[in-house]
């Protein structure tokens, strides 16, 4: 058992007499029964405010990752389709640099001139097969048709243009027929 520290003249005893609730800040707390939570069954879980805010945030924070991953994922595509149409061009320049290289070739561009244009080399023969309505039949070499110059007109020739058609008189419209006389004529 504890011992009781010795009374002195400024301590008094506790009055015994009072309700516990009349006793005071320190007799109050002493009988004071622990609050207990209740939860009623069936409620489940509530969230608080704590657990609203971090929701969202972590939601936020989802959303903008979620647009950066997906901006990230469309330029990882660009990437890989251009290196796609590197490799292409490069397999493409190799090619022309092939040909290129084959017309610097004399007997190449022999071949050429026989298949293309149906040449023949002196002392040859050349044969062509004609059909009984006298077109020639087989592979008929055909000389590609010569590029046509296009007429572009520069723009200064086009402003000049609508200069002049401008100062021009306009042409008196036809008045357009009435049409119950029309119909009356026929």
């Amino acid at each position: 058992m504890a011992s009781r520290p010795p009374r002195g003249p400024g301590r008094r005893p506790p009055a015994r007499g009072r309700r516990p609730a009349e006793r005071g800040a320190r007799g109050a707390a002493r009988n004071r029964k622990p609050k207990v939570a209740t939860v009623s069954a069936g409620t489940g879980p509530q969230l608080t405010t704590r657990a609203i805010v971090l929701l969202s945030v972590v939601l936020l924070l989802i959303a903008s990752y979620t647009s950066t991953l997906h901006a990230w994922w469309e330029q990882r595509a660009d990437i890989q389709s251009t290196k796609a149409e590197i490799v292409m061009r490069k397999q493409q320049i190799a090619g022309l640099e092939d040909q290129k290289a084959r017309w610097n070739d004399p007997a190449y561009v022999k071949q050429q001139a026989k298949e293309r244009f149906g040449w023949v080399i002196p002392g040859e023969v050349g044969y062509r097969v004609i059909g009984s309505d006298g077109t020639v039949k087989g592979n008929v070499p055909t000389l590609e048709a010569p590029p046509t110059a296009t007429t572009q007109t520069e723009w200064y020739d086009k402003l000049w243009g609508s200069v002049k058609e401008s100062g021009k008189t306009p042409k008196a419209a036809e008045p357009e027929p009435d049409p119950d006389k029309v119909l009356k004529n026929k």
